[in-house]
């Protein structure tokens, strides 16, 4: 039986461990903290539930389809409920925007905001829609191994139709006068940690799948997501070992051949997955004898950071609040993103983001309380100056 190792048990290297296991692998994986979910974590104290990473389920087919490639539902194991309205801008003129699924009641929000936007509105998510499953067919679902891959004849069309080398901002523009709409149609990039003005017009994509496929919330939490998965994983034989930081990973020639863990024991494998972020990978568990990996990723223009608070608080809960709330700096949209992607630092005005889960599922909070995670894009943190 050839054997798999998977460094990292976030969501990644746990969906890749259970294919791997019922396609006949024996697989292990490696994870340097107590749990598996990376990112996607919880806290849970005093009768308070937060979510600690991602908050927003999108794009439900694509899950399924990982359940379907493992023999289950996704239906048998996540309780969805889908979040509609998606969610509430909230402008810095006390204006607000409801964006969902109910067209009549965006209409009267839009055209309130800016006479005859409703058609542009319309015109602008059929062309996400278009960018969504071209974007899916020709990139996401392939695999490129050369640059010559990338840039056959045949993806050039591409260039125009998916839009790659146009703004986010200036697209959503061309379709919008109000800058309150614009803001509200391109902020989305964030979930990225991108800025509208930096990020492709391709990622107009995401109001198409969030007003169309939807926004969903598991009743169970985010992290539900990854118990079911590691349950799965494991019925198929993948073994979890937690609290078991890699050191290296070992390579002959141009192969991986195993890893070394912290403490010292080697480990061979015929196939190594590395679910940790690259640039970790790159210059921490890759040879890398003369620093130009090193080099490189220093190189590279890195996404966002954020600051989070999870506050548990008692008394009557916020009725302006819906499941997902985003209140924009709007008349300083563009500095706001040129303050944190520019000098790296904390936006004099910062946008913010409050996920309110407890408008979906009451048990996640006191009867008496509520539970709130606040996030504030931020500069860069390993780059970050330091502020008085």
């Amino acid at each position: 039986m050839k054997a798999a190792i998977i460094v990292g048990a976030g969501i990644g290297g746990i969906a890749s461990a259970a294919r791997l296991a019922k396609a006949g692998y024996a697989v292990t994986v490696f994870e340097k903290t107590h749990h598996a979910g990376g990112r996607a974590s919880t806290i849970e104290k005093d009768g308070y539930f937060f979510d600690t990473g991602p908050s927003l389920f999108l794009m439900p087919p694509t899950f399924a389809d990982t359940y379907a490639a493992l023999g289950e539902r996704m239906e048998d194991h996540l309780d969805l409920v889908r979040i509609d309205p998606t969610y509430r801008v909230h402008f810095h003129d006390g204006a607000t925007l409801d964006l969902g699924s109910n067209m009549h009641d965006l209409h009267d929000q839009v055209e309130a905001l800016e006479p005859g936007s409703f058609s542009a509105l319309m015109r602008f998510v059929a062309e996400g829609c278009e960018r969504y499953y071209k974007s899916l067919d020709k990139f996401v679902g392939r695999n490129f191994y050369s640059l010559f891959d990338f840039f056959a004849p045949a993806n050039l069309p591409l260039l125009f139709q998916l839009k790659p080398l146009v703004m986010h901002y200036t697209d959503t523009s061309r379709h919008f006068k109000d800058a309150r709409l614009r803001a509200g149609l391109s902020f989305q990039n964030m979930y990225l940690g991108l800025s509208p003005f930096d990020a492709p017009a391709t990622y107009t994509l995401l109001q198409f799948t969030e007003m169309v496929e939807g926004v969903w919330y598991p009743r169970g939490g985010m992290y539900s997501i990854i118990t079911s998965l590691t349950k799965i994983a494991e019925g198929f034989g993948a073994k979890f070992h937690y609290n078991s930081p890699v050191k290296q990973i070992n390579v002959d020639g141009d192969r991986a051949t195993g890893i070394t863990l912290e403490n010292g024991e080697q480990m061979k494998a015929d196939v190594v997955i590395a679910n940790a972020d690259l640039p970790y990978v790159y210059t921490h568990l890759l040879p890398d004898p003369d620093g130009k990996s090193a080099a490189r990723m220093d190189r590279l223009k890195y996404t966002s950071s954020t600051l989070m608070f999870y506050w548990g608080l008692k008394g009557e809960r916020a009725d302006k609040l819906l499941h997902h709330n985003i209140f924009l700096s709007d008349h300083q949209y563009k500095e706001s993103f040129a303050q944190i992607f520019k000098d790296h630092t904390l936006p004099a005005e910062p946008s913010f983001y409050i996920h309110a889960p407890v408008r979906t599922v009451p048990t996640f909070a006191p009867s008496d309380g509520d539970a709130l995670m606040v996030l504030v894009p931020t500069g860069h943190m390993d780059s970050m100056q330091t502020q008085d």
